[in-house]
């Protein structure tokens, strides 16, 4: 299939996998990792819109994009709920559901600048305790190229806490902690990218998509980069969803090829 009409396919997916509810019963645990780690993705995810109607961005977009986001790491959290398969499971599940109650409250509320930086730092706590599930996961397996999953899992994370971070100094937030996230977000994703390429695991359609993720990736780096203090968050925007998708497909590629 060409690779133009495996991502066509993807965004349509991943339109219906915002707008419409996906409970469905988890049954492998490279599932269980792709959803444990879609929750860091969605964490960043909600910064990002929730910055994105500040600056009046694409606005009626946007809030269906946060409130779909909210709506996703719900249903995530009680998809994960029913796969609780350890004592250690249930318990870092139960952190990351209180982690995020009050990530919730704020996003839902009407949006004031004010607030921003507050959710920004609950959404990290957020993202820290995910990460610690789908480590916790990620041991429950023997199999070594599990961790690919989680991998390329969080490559959708960067691609939206790269987003969040432009939106806020965008909205002119400058702390020195966003631009070394910034500049570390940077790093991670192109070194994760590099050790996906290098497995050997890969079939020729993933090995396709990754080159397509490169590329998207050297556009978004490019749309970050700012000109005389100019910014362009719509751009970033987009160029930064479409890098979520393939990733998103890689991920999901990856977590089939390793279910068995």
């Amino acid at each position: 299939m060409p690779l133009n009409k495996i991502i066509c396919i993807s965004v349509l997916f991943y339109l219906l996998l915002f707008s419409v509810r996906s409970y469905a019963e988890i049954n492998t645990v490279s599932e269980a990792i792709n959803k444990a780690g879609q929750q860091r993705m969605l964490s960043q995810r909600v910064v990002a819109t929730y910055c994105q109607l500040g600056l009046d961005i694409q606005a009626k977009k946007s809030k269906g994009q946060l409130r779909r986001a909210i709506k996703k790491f719900d249903e995530n959290l009680l998809e994960l709920n029913e796969y609780k398969s350890n004592e250690k499971v249930n318990k870092q599940l139960q952190i990351v559901a209180d982690a995020w109650q009050p990530v919730k409250k704020i996003a839902l509320a009407p949006v004031h600048k004010d607030k921003a930086e507050e959710l920004r730092a609950l959404a990290e706590n957020v993202l820290s305790e995910s990460h610690k599930m789908v480590v916790i996961l990620q041991d429950e397996s023997n199999l070594k190229e599990i961790a690919l999953v989680n991998i390329a899992g969080r490559q959708r994370m960067l691609s939206q806490r790269l987003s969040s971070l432009y939106m806020l100094q965008s909205w002119g937030f400058s702390r020195a902690e966003y631009a070394s996230d910034y500049i570390l977000s940077i790093d991670e994703f192109s070194v994760a990218l590099s050790e996906l390429n290098k497995s050997t695991v890969n079939t020729a359609e993933i090995k396709s998509m990754l080159k397509a993720a490169k590329k998207q990736f050297a556009m978004l780096r490019k749309s970050l980069q700012q000109k005389n203090g100019v910014y362009i968050p719509l751009m970033v925007k987009m160029s930064a969803d479409k890098l979520l998708l393939i990733m998103d497909e890689i991920t999901h590629k990856y977590e089939k090829l390793l279910a068995g």
